[in-house]
């Protein structure tokens, strides 16, 4: 059996009545900031549950462009995770402001317990990462935040729909920064992104600088850059919208099955799923004793398991100059030769996740 990592041949095979909606949108012309974005962002806003929503053309950007408007510049100290993607690090580095990093727990998410002890006087806001579909713990977070008067912003770009205590991921901070990338829980046909927030004054900066800081076409109220979510864009997320809830439910529902059944297998071990934390699962990602051989196992098997990420980001090329080293972060360096991720997406059958599950427990029998 193949079981594929990516699904988006079957999210969009069956989707004459989109192209319908496409064809219909092409002979307007109305390709920038048109009516369809104006309504996908005030679905989403209704979706996240904030005031404002704002499309901009990726999630990086919407990190990036969140950071700006609050002031973030050259030399400013931001914190952030040192268990995250490049695009967190890149959107803080591109404004000349400095990443700070803190270990994460075994939720991959950052130890807000060791939170304060990264700000310096130099710290100007703090990017918590609600990484693989999990959120930070916001409720320890907000307090020291509000202790040293620093503004929030929310990478939630893989946590759409996460929530702690009902409270969504993207409505604790300053900001919340989402990604429409192919391969997110919403997804659009290019990149994309959108900002949410509740801070009037914060959603009109927002909305001058993603274009190009015009008031109108003639006249230029701040210097901003060119970072619209496409309008065409906004007519696939005006289609798949109604069913970001079904999606999230449905992943929810086979990460479960494939805890029940892993966590029955010795050499497995789950994160934690602690309570009051609604987990997205944008990666199903566990603990695995003999990792390599598992992974190696797997994909001659035809199931296409990945890692999420050999190599920390602290520790790439790119950010050598930071200075840091292996060691400086144990938790997110142990996580490197253990974690394995399977597809848990919502296209995916009982029969693939059943089959998952036995070559698990068919590589590990074979160990004996």
């Amino acid at each position: 059996m193949h079981v594929r990592y990516s699904y988006l041949s079957q999210q969009f095979g069956n989707c004459e009545d989109l192209w319908d909606d496409l064809k219909k949108f092409v002979v307007t012309g109305d390709f920038t900031l048109g009516k369809p974005l104006v309504e996908f962002e005030k679905k989403f806003a209704e979706l996240i549950g904030t005031k404002h929503a704002i499309g901009v053309n990726s999630g990086t950007d919407a990190i990036k462009l969140s950071l700006k408007a609050l002031g973030i510049g050259h030399g400013d100290e931001v914190i952030t995770t040192a268990n995250t993607f490049v695009a967190t690090v890149g959107a803080i580095a591109e404004l000349g402001a400095i990443p700070v990093f803190v270990d994460c727990d075994d939720t991959f998410c950052m130890n807000v317990d060791l939170l304060e002890k990264a700000i310096t006087k130099k710290t100007k806001a703090i990017v918590p990462v609600h990484f693989t579909g999990y959120m930070t713990d916001m409720r320890k977070l907000i307090p020291i935040a509000q202790k040293h008067n620093l503004p929030i912003v929310e990478d939630a770009c893989q946590s759409i729909l996460g929530a702690i205590d009902g409270k969504k991921a993207g409505t604790w901070g300053n900001s919340g920064a989402f990604s429409l990338h192919p391969l997110k829980n919403l997804n659009v046909w290019s990149d994309g992104g959108v900002i949410t927030t509740n801070d009037d004054t914060l959603a009109e900066q927002l909305r001058l600088i993603r274009n190009h800081g015009l008031i109108d076409r003639d006249h230029v109220e701040i210097l901003g850059c060119n970072s619209r979510l496409d309008t065409i864009q906004a007519v696939v997320g005006n289609w798949l919208i109604p069913s970001a809830v079904e999606i999230s439910n449905k992943r929810i529902e086979n990460a479960n099955y494939y805890d029940k059944n892993l966590s029955a297998i010795p050499q497995i071990k789950l994160p934690p799923r602690p309570n009051g934390f609604r987990i997205v699962y944008h990666l199903y990602i566990v603990f695995a004793e003999h990792r390599d051989g598992l992974l190696e196992y797997c994909v001659k098997k035809g199931i296409e398991a990945k890692v999420h990420y050999p190599v920390p980001i602290y520790r790439q090329r790119a950010l050598s100059k930071y200075g840091y080293k292996e060691g400086d972060f144990p938790v997110t360096d142990g996580h490197v030769g253990k974690i394995i991720t399977f597809p848990c997406d919502q296209h995916l059958t009982k029969e693939e996740m059943d089959y998952v599950i036995a070559t698990v427990k068919e590589f590990y029998s074979s160990l004996k």
